[in-house]
């Protein structure tokens, strides 16, 4: 197990090192988030999901996972191909022009691992509800996870995708809320309170639990085992990630600044020396 956890930190000081130099490279994107959920991707396709070889776009007897806070493509990106979905060198053409690594992702490239193109936000959870549903349908055990932003929950598709998740069963679906805390304009108490999201969840009748360590691989391997064996009971799945918005880099973290801003040439060596290359760089 010490031998697996460093792995996945080793892993994950990769993954910011990708991170921080997409987005400087091109001088935009979303580095704070993707920080954030470095840690969370990287088990979840590293320890936790069942994955096929190769990339079917059916999913058919593996776990999905579905992005719908897209603006943290770079993270998403940088754990897909170092996960084996396409090279690791094609990093280099994030945001590009022809590049199939657009900011937001998107399905009409055919890039390996995209599921849904997820731009628009709010629209993640409905998506995965309808493919958690099809795998029931179609008789496929496996379980399906969505990654969602805490300020994205001010969007209301998410409350009737939440209200029909827990009104039609659809216990096998995960769905991870990064709760940072943080969004593009401040904080989400300053923008739009969130209240008792816990409670909120539970009221709508889901089965929720919380990491409180959510940048800790050792915490978040935990709650998302222990998410799992909640599944199959007649209740979706709420895991309330708290994460911190930067997480690694310590002059993008405790702020809400990083949230769509590129590090300049002195920033990115800084970031770089805070993060030792441990896979090599793309």
């Amino acid at each position: 197990m010490t031998q697996q956890i460093s792995y996945l930190e080793d892993f994950t000081t990769q993954v910011r090192r990708d991170i921080l130099r997409m987005v400087h490279a091109v001088n935009s994107g979303h580095p704070g988030g993707s920080l954030g959920c470095a840690e969370f991707l990287v088990v979840l396709y590293q320890n936790l999901m069942k994955r096929n070889e190769g990339f079917d776009m059916n999913g058919i007897n593996e776990d999905l996972f579905f992005l719908s806070n897209g603006h943290i493509s770079p993270v998403f990106y940088s754990v897909l191909a170092r996960s084996g979905y396409f090279p690791v060198s094609e990093l280099s053409t994030f945001r590009k022009l022809n590049s199939r690594l657009q900011g937001h992702p998107t399905t009409h490239e055919g890039l390996e691992g995209i599921r849904m193109a997820s731009g628009s936000l709010g629209q993640g959870l409905s998506v995965a509800i309808g493919a958690a549903q099809a795998k029931k349908l179609n008789n496929d055990s496996n379980l399906v996870y969505v990654l969602t932003g805490d300020g994205e929950l001010q969007e209301g598709q998410n409350w009737e995708a939440i209200m029909y998740a827990s009104a039609k069963n659809v216990d096998n679906l995960i769905a991870v809320v990064d709760y940072n805390g943080q969004q593009i304009d401040g904080s989400t108490n300053d923008v739009l309170s969130l209240g008792n999201l816990k409670a909120k969840f539970e009221a709508f009748d889901w089965d929720v639990l919380e990491i409180k360590e959510g940048n800790n691989i050792e915490a978040i391997i935990s709650g998302m085992n222990e998410a799992k064996a909640k599944t199959g009971n007649k209740k979706p799945i709420c895991v309330l990630l708290h994460t911190m918005m930067g997480n690694g880099v310590d002059f993008m973290m405790h702020t809400h600044a990083w949230h769509g801003k590129a590090p300049n040439d002195e920033q990115l060596a800084n970031g770089l020396a805070q993060n030792p290359e441990t896979l090599g760089d793309y």
